[in-house]
């Protein structure tokens, strides 16, 4: 359901002044709803010098969405112009500076600008924002939408220092650095190194995929709309509306299942035997194969989508290695066999440290309590993911557990800003300072997350981008998007205390 279909819902009388941190998906489907509903007291901070988020800093060749451009985008913004069914990188940025533009969000953003931290001073019910120029404003309400793939990790590997060649991030690309004719080294397989590997196997010398684990990959089947599919979709928005639902009906009811750990054997069965039957089709190397099949239960991790990167790696240029990394040296990396791989570029498709979330900024509360200090015992958590015990009018989109790994979470961003907005009408027609979560609600809320995640798929692998060193899982949501949906239809003000 559209947001702007729920008016009653997200009326604000009082015009906040709203500080928005980053101009993604959420801080820009947050900002547009504030344009709709006339407010206009509103800042949004970036750090760069252009919109869009994880989608302006990964220009990595290939990257593009892992869910279909018709459902990674907002319910109530269609485009039926896409160019291709799984959307490149250039098109969703494009898409995102062109809502930036038709909402007129572009007069609210200060490009530039790293939020350092916020401090709330409790008395006068305000936060105080410092950025990076050190300059320091005062706001009722501060929102954070930088979400949980923003800060590229890279792992503490011995002699990373020595090594001679050109090294760097898939999430921080150097397009300066040409790999025609070099032996280039991929840290990492996962889901960035399965959309730029068949990109650059093709100009290598040699290409080495340093595997930790293999990935559970099914086809994409992408293709191009027609020029007769793109002019439906315009004269009639019904259509991209049943074509956006049917997506949404699939995940929701094929690979949500996947997620349980028990019931949904018969999805589980259906798609590990389509992904099996992919690698056979793909890789005829008997040896390869085997090296290309996960040993993990299907949804533990990341599920990838990809129509060639099994084609790129049985190239006769392309080696997949197993063995740990041991060290690097200054023309390349041995591995604890014994193996010394000589390079010439090294790139980390290492992902991104996901259970930081709001780090490197320090939110810092009633009584002087800091959020991430808080977090650091035992990983972070909030009420719905978007509220803390201790931080009134502080508000976080895409934090902690909800994530998906089934559906859209642009779905989720959506529910987030109107179970905002809701909470700025709750604070309104109070004429409150601020609202703050209860304690008890927040604890008993994330027990009961964590017993659900207790009992889902991601539990039974001990290392995922969905868990902290200690196991606890912190990034996804135990549900469906239409549960959490319902659960953040409106807040109930019981779970919050107004002053």
């Amino acid at each position: 359901m559209s947001i702007e279909r729920r008016r009653d819902l997200v009326t604000v009388a009082k015009d906040f002044r709203i500080a928005i941190i980053g101009t993604g998906f959420s801080g820009l489907c947050l900002g547009i709803h504030l344009k709709k509903l006339g407010m206009k007291n509103f800042v949004i901070f970036e750090k760069a010098e252009g919109i869009g988020g994880t989608w302006r800093e990964n220009t990595y060749p290939g990257a593009e969405c892992d869910i279909p451009s018709a459902l990674y985008s907002f319910s109530f913004e269609r485009n039926p112009n896409w160019t291709h069914k799984w959307s490149e990188q250039p098109e969703i940025l494009e898409y995102l500076e062109h809502c930036a533009k038709k909402h007129d969000l572009y007069p609210h953003i200060k490009f530039g600008l790293e939020v350092r931290g916020a401090t709330f001073d409790e008395e006068a019910g305000q936060w105080t924002v410092e950025t990076s120029d050190g300059v320091k404003a005062e706001f009722d309400v501060v929102v954070s939408g930088v979400g949980q793939l923003h800060r590229p990790r890279t792992p503490e590997i011995k002699g990373a220092d020595t090594f001679k060649g050109p090294t760097f991030h898939s999430a921080k690309w150097d397009h300066s650095v040409s790999l025609e004719g070099k032996r280039v080294g991929s840290i990492g397989n996962a889901a960035s190194a399965v959309q730029f590997l068949p990109q650059i196997a093709p100009e290598t010398k040699h290409l080495t995929v340093f595997q930790r684990s293999a990935n559970w990959i099914l086809p994409k089947n992408d293709r191009e709309y027609t020029g007769l599919e793109k002019m439906l979709g315009t004269l009639f928005p019904p259509l991209t509306n049943l074509y956006r639902l049917w997506i949404f009906i699939r995940g929701w009811a094929f690979l949500y299942p996947l997620m349980n750990q028990s019931g949904g054997e018969k999805a589980k069965e259906q798609f590990r035997d389509q992904a099996l039957e992919y690698l056979e089709e793909k890789v005829s190397d008997p040896e390869l194969r085997k090296t290309l099949t996960p040993t993990y239960p299907i949804g533990a991790k990341r599920i990838l989508f990809s129509d060639d990167i099994l084609d790129a790696l049985t190239r006769d240029n392309v080696d997949v290695v197993t063995s740990p990394i041991s060290h690097i040296v200054e023309n390349g990396l041995v591995t604890e066999d014994g193996t010394l791989h000589e390079l010439d570029v090294m790139v980390y498709a290492t992902g991104f440290d996901t259970t930081s979330f709001l780090t490197p900024m320090r939110i810092e509360g009633r009584k002087g309590v800091v959020l991430n200090e808080l977090w650091a015992a035992d990983g972070a958590e909030a009420y719905l993911g978007i509220t803390h015990n201790g931080f009134p009018n502080f508000f976080m989109m895409y934090g902690p557990n909800t994530n998906l790994g089934h559906n859209s979470i642009v779905i989720m961003i959506e529910a987030q800003t109107r179970y905002i907005l809701s909470c700025l009408n709750a604070v309104s027609e109070r004429k409150a300072k601020w609202l703050d979560v209860k304690a008890p609600i927040q604890k008993s809320y994330n027990e009961w997350v964590q017993e659900r995640l207790s009992k889902m798929i991601w539990a039974s692998v001990n290392r995922s981008w969905y868990k902290t060193e200690s196991g606890k899982i912190t990034n996804n949501w135990v549900g469906r998007t239409t549960e959490y949906r319902k659960r953040t239809k409106a807040l109930d003000p019981n779970d919050y205390e107004f002053v």
